[in-house]
């Protein structure tokens, strides 16, 4: 993989980050609350398992399944596992709230579908560029 495309998937991951921080602050906030009640391994935990959401993701784009779908799922559905599996083990280190597996079975399949969105929207408008000229 050369220079830009490396540059490309970390500015991509730095971005989705901190709007993932920022969203979570404000409602952190409107909810009355002024301090993340997890503290910073919350903040480690957002990072690692959105790594592996976005790893997973890109990974898949480069199978050589003919499907979209299928190349999608091929990449969601093991990665799903290992974000649940970090949740379970970070329960080790401390107590998870009640909703932790909900919540973020929730955000990591809505965080993917947006990618998987965006990603089909870019390769559809990409497939017509090509085949107008």
């Amino acid at each position: 993989m050369d220079r830009k495309k490396w540059a490309g998937m970390a500015s991509a991951y730095c971005i989705i980050y901190t709007a993932i921080t920022c969203l979570n602050s404000i409602l952190y906030l409107s909810n009355g609350i002024y301090e993340d009640p997890s503290g910073n391994w919350h903040e480690l935990d957002r990072a690692i398992i959105l790594f592996i959401g976005f790893a997973a993701f890109h990974l898949c784009t480069s199978l050589p399944v003919k499907t979209p779908l299928f190349r999608y799922a091929a990449a969601y559905v093991p990665s799903q596992l290992l974000a649940l599996a970090y949740v379970w083990f970070s329960g080790l280190r401390e107590p998870l709230a009640q909703t932790a597996y909900r919540d973020i079975w929730i955000n990591f399949t809505g965080l993917f579908v947006l990618l998987c969105i965006v990603h089909s929207a870019v390769c559809m408008y990409k497939e017509k560029r090509r085949g107008g000229r």
